[in-house]
């Protein structure tokens, strides 16, 4: 086969011309990437369903992955063969899927949400209060741009969204006046760039080819720069927003500093986000719509993880009078 590095770079470009996200193409090209190495480095044109139903299965059965893991892993080899090598995969009779696990998300309550954030401080801290106080993942949040942020209404503009659809959500006053004081020094930070010749960001789409001196305009400046620059791959000197694995480690040892007891993490503050408002009798409908999801079933796990018990029940032993007394 061609060098794997040179074939890759043909399915990157096949990616990008069908618009994927960046974070997909990546997901792509990695699981295109194993299973090449899964079958001894050979040609994916000389492999069939076959190969790919025994991969599929090794993931399944000996790696013991989610279904949603293996679900992907079948996406990126149906692009391969489909988009790249131009020849659509047939039946995959020899398919085990993997088990599916239910599994309910993990909330944190009101008190226990703010004994982590006491814990964090700084860009994670805000990072965090926009997780929970606008439902936004954590890719989203670090993906916004100022001009997506609006103080004044109390409203923020999600547009690279993991389905696709922009929403709207809303700004918790608590955060204004702390991003307010943090755009100010985002702004000082990149007028410093400018002078150095640089202060440039990535655009999305084919905005910076449009509009070559887009990406030295404030609006679309990110609203969490990262701390270093870097060259791109034209020679631009650019600076990316903060790296997501810097909030997940500073939330996990938040987690951990708090002593809550739940194994939360940065998506916890959106299952948080979520079951507050729905806990608040606000309508599904509008938690749907701030969530940014494309079905209202996916919103209804929410209503199994209520504050009245894991079915949203109260339990009749609450109903007693009092009765006996547990014996210590």
């Amino acid at each position: 086969m061609p060098h794997k590095s040179v074939f890759l770079q043909a399915v990157r470009y096949k990616a990008r011309a069908k618009r994927f996200s960046p974070r997909t193409e990546r997901v792509y090209v990695a699981w295109i990437r194993r299973f090449i190495r899964f079958h001894g480095l050979r040609h994916p044109g000389a492999l069939g369903e076959a190969e790919v139903a025994a991969f599929l299965n090794h993931l399944a059965v000996e790696r013991r992955v989610a279904p949603a893991t293996q679900a992907q892993a079948l996406c990126a080899l149906l692009f391969l063969y489909g988009e790249v090598l131009g020849r659509p995969l047939g039946r995959l009779d020899a398919l085990r899927w993997a088990r599916k696990r239910a599994r309910l998300p993990v909330v944190l309550t009101g008190e226990e949400v703010e004994a982590v954030l006491r814990e964090l401080k700084g860009v994670p801290w805000m990072v965090c209060m926009l997780l929970y106080g606008s439902g936004l993942r954590l890719s989203e949040a670090l993906q916004l741009r100022v001009k997506d942020v609006d103080l004044a209404r109390g409203e923020i503009r999600v547009r690279d969204t993991k389905g696709g659809r922009p929403r709207v959500t809303v700004l918790s006053e608590v955060v204004r006046e702390p991003l307010r004081v943090h755009l100010g020094e985002v702004r000082r930070l990149h007028e410093a760039d400018l002078r150095a010749g640089t202060g440039d960001v990535e655009l999305p789409g084919a905005l910076a080819t449009k509009y070559p001196a887009a990406g030295r305009e404030w609006a679309w400046q990110w609203v969490f720069p990262a701390g270093r620059r870097y060259v791109a791959v034209g020679g631009e000197v650019r600076r990316h927003h903060v790296h997501e694995s810097v909030i997940q480690r500073a939330v996990k040892a938040a987690v951990r500093r708090s002593g809550i007891g739940k194994r939360a993490s940065c998506h916890t503050f959106r299952h948080s986000f979520a079951t507050h408002l729905l806990e608040g009798r606000y309508d599904i409908r509008t938690v749907q719509e701030l969530l940014g999801h494309r079905d209202v079933r996916t919103t209804m796990i929410y209503t199994h993880v209520l504050n009245r018990g894991g079915l949203g029940v109260q339990s009749p032993a609450d109903l007693l009078g009092g009765g006996g007394k547990a014996e210590r």
